[in-house]
């Protein structure tokens, strides 16, 4: 009996034992949370660039050229050594040549907080560049600053002038040379009446908020005593050229005129008083008025026959355009860069600068414009026109003209208030 209940006792553990594990190996098993990494966020910190330089460390002193100063004279008080200006000179030619540093030009020095003596210096010489001399090196670099392409439309009124109107409107003079070139030789801009229209569409260029060109005209159209005339892109040749709604060039193989948007003060006359002489004599020129060192422009492509200095006409220019055309440009401040006997010269290239060099009160261009050996009035020649649309580009001026045509049906006149009110004060 003893036997019985000591086996039955081992049999009872065992039972519990295989419970237990039976019941632990079905339950189920809380699974431990992984730990979270922790994950540092990294802000970048911006860096206060200038000139695409870091000035955080450095101090900024900006400044204007004055009149005749060097490069030498600009660094002086920044403790740059003499050899070092002396080196960068002659370094920075092939980029920029520091002899033309010019006045009124903005400037910035830049110099570490912990020192007195300059390590750069930038240089602008115009609204779009900028030269970093780097002054511990020396290294000389030219950079752009960024360019914001906008799209612009605007029309007005004439009350004034056309170039009085849209200055009032905030277009550039850049915009209204090239506006004015292209009704050249359909529209006198001397003889502009009060209620003319016009309507432009183009790409302006902007580096700090500020306009520095004009990249395209788009479309323009222009109202002179009430016949309207429209200025239409199109390529043809890989050119593209300005055409009206019947596909003409506005272009003829002559510019309508050798300065940019002027005035003529003189026109061809066969008894003129003269000036200078005091007498009545022919004068068979026309003249434009116009300030001293203001670009002349050979109004065809053509072959330099003369260039130099002759008494009367001081700095002239000739050019034969071809065996019908000739035209002479006279009383230059001086004459263009390589313009001499046998240059080849390009429709608006610039041949030399308005001055009033041999018989001239004031400064101002003569143009003369020979036909077949004889001097004519310009003003009242028949130029032939540049090619019109080919028979093979109709279809596809016409896609381009019914687009340009109803951009520019969208825009408004706009009046200029201040102007209105000046004038009727």
């Amino acid at each position: 009996m003893k036997k019985f209940w000591t086996y039955s006792g081992i049999l009872l553990i065992i039972g519990m034992v295989f419970w237990v594990v039976e019941r632990k190996e079905n339950s189920p098993v809380e699974k431990e949370e992984p730990e979270l990494a922790i994950v540092e966020e990294v802000i970048p910190i911006e860096e206060n660039l200038l000139y695409g330089i870091n000035v955080d460390e450095l101090d900024i002193t900006e400044g204007i050229v004055k009149r005749n100063q060097t490069l030498s004279a600009i660094l002086a008080p920044f403790n740059v050594p003499y050899q070092i200006i002396d080196e960068i000179a002659k370094k920075s030619s092939e980029i920029f040549d520091v002899r033309k540093i010019a006045f009124n030009k903005k400037y910035t020095v830049l110099t570490p907080k912990d020192s007195l003596k300059a390590q750069f210096f930038i240089y602008e010489p115009n609204q779009t560049e900028f030269v970093v001399f780097k002054l511990d090196q020396p290294e000389i670099y030219k950079e752009s600053k960024p360019m914001e392409i906008k799209d612009r439309e605007i029309g007005g009124t004439i009350t004034s002038s056309l170039y009085v109107n849209m200055v009032g409107l905030g277009l550039t003079p850049d915009l209204i040379d090239q506006f004015a070139d292209l009704y050249g030789w359909v529209v006198d801009f001397q003889r502009l009446q009060k209620g003319d229209k016009f309507k432009v569409v183009f790409k302006e260029q902007l580096v700090e908020n500020q306009t520095v060109g004009i990249e395209d005209i788009e479309a323009a159209y222009f109202e002179h005593m009430g016949q309207g005339y429209h200025a239409i892109p199109f390529e043809q040749n890989g050119i593209v050229s300005y055409f009206d709604q019947e596909g003409n060039s506005l272009k003829k193989a002559f510019l309508r005129d050798p300065l940019k948007f002027t005035r003529i003060s003189s026109r061809y006359s066969l008894s003129r008083f003269h000036p200078v002489q005091k007498r009545y004599k022919a004068h068979l020129g026309t003249d434009y008025a116009a300030p001293r060192g203001t670009e002349i422009r050979s109004v065809g492509d053509g072959t330099v026959l003369e260039a130099g200095y002759s008494g009367g006409n001081g700095n002239y220019v000739k050019i034969k355009h071809n065996g019908t055309y000739s035209t002479q440009y006279l009383h230059m401040s001086k004459i263009g860069k390589g313009i001499k006997r046998g240059t080849r010269v390009k429709q608006g290239q610039v041949i030399g600068y308005v001055g009033s060099t041999g018989l001239a009160t004031g400064p101002h261009l003569c143009f003369r414009f020979w036909k077949h050996g004889k001097q004519v009035d310009w003003l009242r020649e028949d130029i032939p026109p540049a090619e019109p649309i080919a028979k093979e580009n109709l279809t596809a001026f016409e896609k381009v003209k019914l687009e340009k045509l109803a951009q520019l049906d969208s825009v408004s006149y706009t009046e200029n208030v201040e102007l209105l009110t000046s004038l009727d004060d």
